[in-house]
């Protein structure tokens, strides 16, 4: 058996791991790597030949791990791709936005080469593949072994973090020898508004683990409610001004929104205005409002007494660009939910620059920025950003907090590990983190007597 990593090694973005089991040939996740040195066409540029892999099984929806996909089949897969239900849902709407990001880049590319059309770089893929893609999704739920073939079980298993969000764990037949694996996607954290908590793995042989937050504790002094009521209350209530909060689409915006229902419901502070500015988390609402059934016992306890979690009285989800224009002229304190979470783009850019330059404007980040993104120029300080072909002076205030960060931390990193027998579990493999973060888990990891490998990208290893 052969494993070999060929994304998000050492990085965060860009997973991809193949799993050889004789000659058959699993790809776990297929995601688009951003990393700064890489394009986005660089994409297809695959380590090896599509046609040649028999399966893909994807833990989980967001682009960093499933964003490829489409790449993968236009350029010759043809197999199944494995994954719980609400993945395959929440995948489509995620890759279908990919082509709508990637035409508009184009469209950006031309005016700006108009005399050049040479330079117009083209979509790493289309619509068509993106169907072609959703066509091959065989759906699995979660603790329902499922036989590949004579030789290999998989097992989904809830990992928290998304809706859907699974580890995926094979027991393997290898030459007579019985092995076991498991891939943890990414994993979630406990007491996460409307997901659950991820769920124990079983003991295997090896263990491939997400790094994101090596070295990094989460804020435990305060709950979500407290956060959002602290800010709220000093930013639309004691200041009469508008707080606008930057937040992915999927997954985020959901726990965001059910979160401030409980607020207001409960009466822990007075109306607000809450407008929800993102076609694609009105969308993602919609499936998470079909897989109820997988949000967790609080958001169900709520639902059964007080109805739909993601509407409440002054929830207004805005429907279109006209209306979005008209929130600018909203005068009353209010809050702006809007994509994407790192400023890169989307509507959240027209409410930064209408306010930015607002005093009485509070904007909150809740997620990690990259370097080199408008957000982490904000975090860091910036007196002058650059938003929509102007240089804007900043004069709101800006402020940020993790309680919604939806990764474990270092702490349950290690946790997850210290599940495994050290006895049994033979190595312990760290992707999906900034090689500083890897570091300092496998430092800690190694404490505690776990063999740990770093892998390097494309390296192969015999286990």
């Amino acid at each position: 058996m052969k494993l070999t990593i060929h994304g998000a090694a050492r990085q965060v973005t860009g997973s991809m791991h193949l799993l050889e089991v004789d000659r058959y040939k699993i790809l776990i996740d297929c995601g688009l790597d951003y990393e700064k040195d890489r394009s986005v066409q660089s994409n297809e540029n695959f380590p090896f030949d599509p046609s040649d892999i028999d399966l893909v099984i994807l833990t989980h929806a967001h682009i960093d791990h499933s964003g490829n996909l489409p790449t993968l089949v236009r350029l010759g897969f043809d197999g199944q791709i494995l994954c719980t239900p609400a993945t395959a849902d929440l995948t489509e709407l995620l890759l279908l936005d990919s082509v709508r990001i990637f035409m508009n880049k184009i469209e950006k590319s031309r005016k700006h080469n108009r005399k050049r059309h040479d330079n117009v770089q083209q979509p790493l893929y289309l619509q068509k593949h993106v169907m072609d893609t959703v066509e091959r999704f065989v759906t699995i739920g979660f603790n329902r072994p499922f036989r590949i073939n004579g030789n290999i079980e998989l097992t989904f298993i809830p990992v928290g973090h998304l809706l859907g969000a699974a580890a995926v764990v094979l027991k393997i037949n290898d030459q007579g020898t019985e092995k076991s694996i498991a891939f943890t996607g990414d994993i979630g954290r406990k007491n996460y508004p409307v997901l659950n908590d991820p769920q124990e793995l079983p003991q295997v042989d090896f263990l491939v683990s997400e790094s994101t937050y090596g070295g990094r504790m989460h804020t435990k002094d305060r709950t979500v409610e407290q956060a959002l009521i602290e800010t709220i209350d000093k930013a639309c209530i004691k200041e009469s001004g508008r707080l606008i909060i930057p937040a992915f689409s999927i997954g985020r915006t959901q726990s965001l929104v059910y979160s401030l229902n409980k607020i207001f419901s409960e009466g822990l502070l007075p109306a607000v205005k809450v407008f929800v500015d993102s076609p694609m988390a009105t969308h993602a609402t919609e499936i998470f409002r079909k897989h109820h059934g997988l949000v967790n016992e609080d958001a169900q306890e709520f639902y059964r007494k007080k109805g739909d979690e993601f509407e409440f009285d002054n929830l207004v989800y805005v429907e279109n660009l006209k209306e979005s224009r008209q929130v600018s002229n909203y005068f009353e304190p209010c809050i702006i939910i809007s994509s994407a979470g790192m400023l890169e783009g989307g509507r959240i850019q027209d409410h930064l620059y209408n306010n930015i330059q607002n005093y009485y404007c509070t904007i909150l980040f809740i997620g990690y920025c990259a370097k080199g993104t408008l957000g982490h120029r904000l975090l860091r300080g910036d007196p002058i950003v650059h938003i929509k072909d102007r240089e804007l002076s900043v004069y709101a205030t800006i402020k940020q907090t993790d309680v919604l960060s939806a990764h474990g931390d270092h702490e349950d990193l290690v946790n997850l590990a210290k599940q495994q027998d050290k006895r049994q579990l033979k190595n312990i493999f760290l992707v999906h983190g900034e090689e500083i973060s890897m570091q300092t888990l496998a430092d800690a990891l190694e404490e505690e007597g776990y063999q740990v490998t770093i892998p390097e990208k494309g390296l192969s290893y015999i286990i």
